[in-house]
Parts: C-alpha cells; sequence; structure tokens
C-alpha cells in the first residue's frame, strides 16, 4: 500500500512540476507549486519524517506561498498569458537540466554506501530547534535571520515594482 501511495505522490508532482513551468497563466503556475509542495510534504509523512513534513507544509506549502500568491496578486499580468518564449532561450534550461539530471543519476549509482562503523543517531525535534536558534559556533541563527531579510526586501521590492507600474499607467491616462 505504501508503494502505491508513494507512485501516485510521485506522479502528482512530476505532472504538476511540469505544469507549473510549462503553464502560460502565472496564477495557475502559482498554485500548481502549491499543489508540489503539498505532495512532498505528503511523502515526508510517507517516509516517518513528521517533522521534516510539518515544516513543509507550514514553512513552504503555509508561509511562502502565501507571500508568492499575495504577489502574484499584486501584479497587474494576473489575467494575462504570459509571453511566449523564444526556442533559442529554451535551450540553455534544457541544457542545464539534463547535465544535472545526468549528474545526479550519476551521484545515484556511484554511491558506496555509509560506512558500517558509523552509528545513526537520534535527533530530537528540541535539538533541532536549539541548533537552528543557536548564536554560538555552529549555530544557524545568522542564515536563517538573513533569509528573513531577504526575503521581506523581495517583497518589498515586488510591491514597489507592482505599485510604480500602476502609478505610470494612471498618469499616462
Amino acid at each position: 500500500m505504501e508503494k502505491i501511495i508513494f507512485y501516485i505522490l510521485a506522479i502528482v508532482i512530476i505532472s504538476l512540476a511540469i505544469l507549473s513551468v510549462t503553464t502560460k497563466k502565472l496564477y495557475r503556475a502559482t498554485l500548481y507549486l502549491l499543489f508540489v509542495l503539498l505532495a512532498i510534504s505528503g511523502i515526508y509523512f510517507l517516509m516517518e519524517y513528521n517533522f521534516m513534513g510539518a515544516v513543509q507544509l507550514s514553512v513552504y506549502a503555509g508561509g511562502v506561498m502565501v507571500l508568492f500568491i499575495y504577489a502574484v496578486m499584486l501584479t497587474d499580468k494576473i489575467g494575462k498569458p504570459l509571453r511566449d518564449i523564444p526556442t533559442k532561450w529554451k535551450i540553455v534550461p534544457v541544457l542545464v537540466t539534463m547535465g544535472t539530471a545526468a549528474l545526479s543519476i550519476y551521484a545515484i549509482y556511484s554511491f558506496q554506501g555509509i560506512n558500517a562503523q558509523n552509528e545513526a543517531t537520534i535527533t530530537s525535534v528540541g535539538q533541532v530547534g536549539e541548533k537552528l536558534l543557536s548564536y554560538k559556533a555552529g549555530g544557524y541563527v545568522l542564515p536563517f535571520e538573513v533569509i528573513s531579510i531577504l526575503l521581506l526586501a523581495v517583497m518589498i521590492g515586488a510591491i514597489v515594482i507592482a505599485k510604480a507600474k500602476k502609478i505610470i499607467n494612471q498618469e499616462k491616462n
């Protein structure tokens, strides 16, 4: 049963990811991405990584996608189809994707396995939280705060750009 659920989630992730990058509608692409993130959290729960599944749901599917949808709603192109991309601009992303896929397949098949002498350690959610919010050596509070400031700056920039275009269009009329 778990195999069937995994394959269903994998098919959903792959098909919606392809739809997300090939659709001509901006809002639909954002919604497809939301469903991809939800299906990824389903895979985490299926592997019994409950903490990662909850983080995926709350941070990515919940928080980041709400910001993306809000930013898309601020643009004036929400109902309009996206412009066509010339074929010559599609070649480089396809080559990079194929190279990345080839490198990933090579890494998977050349992996020798973990040394048997290394024992698995059990990490609790509390330990992850302490490490994430620690400001001591090896802590991740600085990158965590830098990323939050970066996301805030991106959102402010998106709002300014959206508002500036609307103001310019109003002045022309």
